[in-house]
């Protein structure tokens, strides 16, 4: 009977963020009015700050053909498909805070797809990011707005490694 050896490599996984603190936020915001620039209307600019990077804790792969897993920003739980074990740890869903005008409905723009990268050159690609904003997300009476945000990871052929990326995210109001 033949012996089936799986080669397991393993990922340790992050995602750092673009957006960075509320000072750098024009950065990573459309439509930032500075105070002089508000004029009359008394708009606030608006900023984003992540406080938790998306970060799928450790997860190996069994072969050369990849596989995929996904940390769901509702419940922070993370699934692994295809070629990918979930080997255990703490994933953490990307946490951040929009913060401008009270009540103003916001418009949260997150990418289509983001390489993610190891230092020997690696790649991955995180996609299908979602988030747990409601359908029109507007900013409270203290003009902030929190939200998480997960996505799926997706690993093709058999290279594993720490990959990282930058996810950039920017919000518009409406």
């Amino acid at each position: 009977m033949p012996v089936i050896m799986a080669r397991l490599a393993l990922l340790a996984l992050t995602a750092l963020l673009l957006a960075a603190a509320p000072a750098q936020a024009q950065d990573t915001c459309r439509l930032c009015l500075g105070d002089s620039a508000a004029g009359d209307s008394g708009e606030r600019a608006l900023g984003i700050e992540i406080w938790a990077d998306l970060n799928f804790s450790r997860l190996a792969l069994t072969g050369q053909s990849g596989g995929s897993a996904v940390v769901d920003p509702a419940s922070g739980a993370k699934r692994a498909g295809g070629g990918m074990l979930d080997l255990g740890g703490m994933p953490v869903t990307g946490r951040g805070r929009i913060t401008g005008t009270p009540l103003r409905e916001v418009h949260i723009d997150l990418p289509q797809r983001v390489v993610m990268t190891t230092p020997d050159g690696a790649e991955g690609e995180l996609a299908a990011f979602t988030t747990d904003l409601p359908p029109h997300p507007a900013l409270d009476a203290n003009g902030q707005l929190e939200f998480t945000f997960g996505a799926r990871l997706v690993i093709s052929g058999g290279r594993g490694g720490n990959f990282r990326g930058r996810i950039p995210i920017s919000v518009d109001y409406n």
